[in-house]
C-alpha cells in the first residue's frame, strides 16, 4: 500500500493510458493506475520509475490511495466495457467524486450514465480527447462536457497536459451533458471526410497517372508547407516515403486496401440523418470504408467491368493537375469543416449544450488528428459573427471557396473522365453548388410525392398545403 495519496486515478493502462498518466506527472500531478491485466499495471511501474505513479492490482487498492473527492478517469473501450467499469467502481464512489470518460463512447450513452451516476451524488463527464498515442504523451486536444462544476474540478490538469497553441490550451469546457463525447464524434467525422479525400487523389495521381510514391511524397511535402498545412497531409507525405522494413519496398504499396471503422464516422451521420441536416461529404467517406471492405467482390466487378470506364487516360500537364488537386483539396477541407460545425451548432441547440464554434476551432488547432492552419481562418470567422449559421456564409471563407473552385472542378472533371472513384470530392462539390442555389429542383419532387401519395405541397404564392387531382394515367 501506498503511504501517499494521489491526486487522480487511471483505468485503462494501455499506451493511450499510460501515456496521460506520464503526461500528468511531468506536470507535476500524481497519478495512481488499475487495470485488469496486471502486466499493463506492472508496466506503468516500470517505465514510470521515477516519477510520482502508482499502480494498484485491484481496486479496493487503488481507491484507497486516491485524494478524497476521488477524481477517476477511464480510458477503455466504448460501449459495454465502460457500462462494466462504472459497474465495478459504484461501491468504491462517494458523493461528490468524479468519474471521467476518455473514450469514444456514443454521446447518448454519456447522458444516460450522468442521470446515472447523479442518483447517487456521483458526477460524470464526457471528455473527447484527440491525438493519438503521441498526443497523449506531450499534449493532446481535449474536448470535456458536462457539469460545470465538475470541469472546474480538473480544469487545472487538463489545462496542464493539453496541447498548447500560441500560449493558450487546446481545452475548454465546451458545455452541459454530453456536449464533449458530441464533439469528438463529430471531430472524428470530420476526420473521416479528410482522410478519404487525401485517399481520393492519392489514387488519381497515383493509379490514374501513374506518379510514383517518390513524387507523391514531394507534392504533399510541398502542400504541408502552404495553405493545405495539417497534421493529415503531413503526416500523408511520410507515410509516401516509409520502407517496408521486410521486403524494402514501399511500405504503403504492401497494405490491404480494406479500410475499418471505430463507428464515430458512422454516429455523425446518424445524428445528422436524426435531425435532417445535410453533411454528404461525411456521409460519402463512411460508405466509402464500407465498400473499400467488399474486397472480394470489387475484384470480381474488376474483371467484369473495364476499370478505366471508356479507357481513357490522362493526357494533361501532370503540374496544372497537381495546382487543381491542391485547390480541390482546400475546398473540400473547407466544405467538411463547415458542415462538421454547422451540425453541432444545431445539435446544441437540440441537445441544450451551449456549444460555442470559436472555442471548438480553436481547441482544434493543436494536438488533434484534425489540426490544420485553416481552422486559424475558421476562428476568426466565428469570432467576427458569433451568430454565423453557416461557416461558408463568412465572407472570407466564401472567397476561399470560389478563388478555388475552378481548379477543384477541373480536377474533378479529370477524375470523372479517367474513371477514379472521388465520392467524397465531388460531395463536397455537390454541397456548395446545392447550398449556393436559392433555387432546388425540389419542386418536382414535391410534385411527385403528391401525385402518387396524395402527400400535399407548398406553392410560391400562398400559404397552406395543397393537394392537386393529377392526370393520373397507366403506366
Amino acid at each position: 500500500m501506498a503511504t501517499q495519496q494521489y491526486d487522480y486515478g487511471m483505468i485503462g493502462l494501455g499506451t493511450m493510458g499510460r501515456n496521460l498518466v506520464y503526461n500528468m506527472c511531468d506536470h507535476g500531478f500524481s497519478v495512481a493506475g488499475f487495470d485488469k491485466d496486471n502486466t499493463k499495471v506492472d508496466a506503468l511501474v516500470r517505465e514510470g520509475e521515477g516519477k510520482p505513479v502508482y499502480g494498484a492490482h485491484d481496486l479496493k487498492n487503488f481507491f484507497a490511495v486516491l485524494k478524497s473527492p476521488k477524481v477517476v478517469m477511464l480510458l477503455v473501450p466504448a460501449g459495454a466495457p465502460v457500462d462494466a467499469v462504472v459497474a465495478e467502481l459504484k461501491p468504491f464512489l462517494s458523493v461528490a467524486d468524479l468519474v471521467i470518460d476518455c473514450g469514444n463512447s456514443h454521446y447518448t450513452d454519456t447522458d444516460r450514465r450522468i442521470a446515472q451516476l447523479a442518483e447517487q451524488q456521483i458526477r460524470f463527464m464526457g471528455v473527447g480527447i484527440s491525438g493519438g498515442e503521441y498526443g497523449a504523451r506531450h499534449g493532446p486536444s481535449i474536448m470535456p462536457g458536462g457539469m460545470h462544476e465538475a470541469y472546474m474540478q480538473v480544469a487545472p490538469v487538463l489545462e496542464a497536459i493539453a496541447a498548447q497553441v500560441n500560449g493558450a490550451p487546446c481545452v475548454t469546457y465546451l458545455g452541459k451533458g454530453s456536449a464533449g463525447h458530441y464533439v469528438k464524434m463529430v471531430h472524428n467525422g470530420i476526420e473521416y471526410g479528410m482522410m478519404q479525400a487525401i485517399a481520393e487523389i492519392y489514387n488519381l495521381l497515383k493509379t490514374g497517372v501513374g506518379m510514383n510514391n517518390e513524387r507523391l511524397h514531394e507534392v504533399f511535402s510541398k502542400w504541408n508547407e502552404g495553405r493545405l498545412q495539417s497534421y493529415l497531409v503531413g503526416i500523408t507525405a511520410d507515410i509516401f516515403a516509409q520502407k517496408d522494413t521486410e521486403t524494402g519496398n514501399d511500405l504503403v504499396d504492401m497494405i490491404l486496401d480494406t479500410s475499418e471503422q471505430n463507428g464515430t464516422g458512422q454516429w455523425t451521420s446518424q445524428s445528422a440523418m436524426d435531425m435532417h441536416l445535410p453533411i454528404p461529404t461525411i456521409d460519402a467517406a463512411v460508405s466509402a470504408r464500407d465498400l473499400s471492405a467488399l474486397k472480394d467482390e470489387r475484384q470480381i466487378a474488376q474483371k467484369i467491368f473495364d476499370w478505366r470506364g471508356r479507357g481513357a487516360t490522362f493526357k494533361g500537364s501532370e503540374g496544372e493537375l497537381v495546382n487543381w488537386l491542391e485547390d480541390a483539396l482546400y475546398f473540400t477541407m473547407i466544405t467538411t469543416y463547415a458542415q462538421g460545425m454547422y451540425l453541432m451548432q444545431r445539435a446544441s441547440v437540440v441537445n441544450n449544450y451551449g456549444l460555442k464554434p470559436e472555442d471548438v476551432a480553436r481547441i482544434w488547432r493543436g494536438g488533434c488528428i484534425i489540426r490544420s492552419a485553416l481552422l486559424e481562418d475558421i476562428m476568426q470567422a466565428y469570432q467576427n459573427d458569433v451568430d454565423l449559421v453557416n461557416l461558408m456564409l463568412d465572407k472570407e471563407i466564401a472567397l476561399k471557396l470560389e478563388q478555388s473552385q475552378d481548379g477543384f472542378r477541373l480536377a474533378l472533371k479529370e477524375g470523372i473522365s479517367i474513371g477514379v472513384a472521388m465520392p467524397v470530392m465531388s460531395a463536397a462539390l455537390a454541397y456548395y453548388d446545392g447550398y449556393r442555389n436559392g433555387s432546388s429542383p425540389a419542386n418536382l419532387i414535391q410534385a411527385q410525392r403528391d401525385y402518387f401519395g396524395a402527400h400535399t405541397y407548398k406553392r410560391t404564392d400562398k400559404t397552406g398545403s395543397f393537394h392537386t387531382q393529377w392526370n393520373q394515367k397507366t403506366n
